[in-house]
């Protein structure tokens, strides 16, 4: 029990239980967006508010395709607002604070054993052979 009790208590799996609630509450501002504006728009542009009623039939079976387009705008609203909201405040917060990388000295290989070693070396560091400057 207590191995399991380390595993629930591990970062990991509470960052994404709380990853999940609050996806699905986005979820459900998103899809009542999608229901009270944007299909709205649509439908004052192409003359359909909502897409569930849209359907074909092929041997009385009934396929309904409008369900599928409300689903895929939300869809496209969720991905939306989480890379302009999210991804890309979260990348340009990251390349802020990420450390510049040093640069490397300088180096030169030594004249007897051809190892690498600081260019401003007098002396090797491996052979202890004289290095000229």
């Amino acid at each position: 029990m207590g191995g399991f009790k380390k595993f629930l208590l591990r970062g990991n799996v509470v960052d994404l239980a709380v990853a999940v609630v609050i996806g699905a509450a986005f979820s459900g501002i998103v899809t009542a967006f999608t229901s009270s504006f944007i299909t709205p728009l649509i439908a004052a542009i192409g003359g359909k508010p909502d897409f569930s009623a849209l359907f074909f039939t092929v041997n009385k079976s009934k396929f309904t395709y409008g369900v599928f387009f409300n689903a895929l705008i939300s869809f496209l609203i969720i991905a939306a607002v989480v890379y302009f909201f999210v991804v890309l405040p979260i990348n340009r917060l990251m390349e802020r604070f990420k450390p510049t990388p040093e640069e490397p000295a300088p180096v030169k290989d030594c004249s007897e054993c051809l190892s690498s070693i600081p260019a401003a070396a007098r002396k090797c560091a491996f052979c202890a052979s004289p290095q000229a400057a």
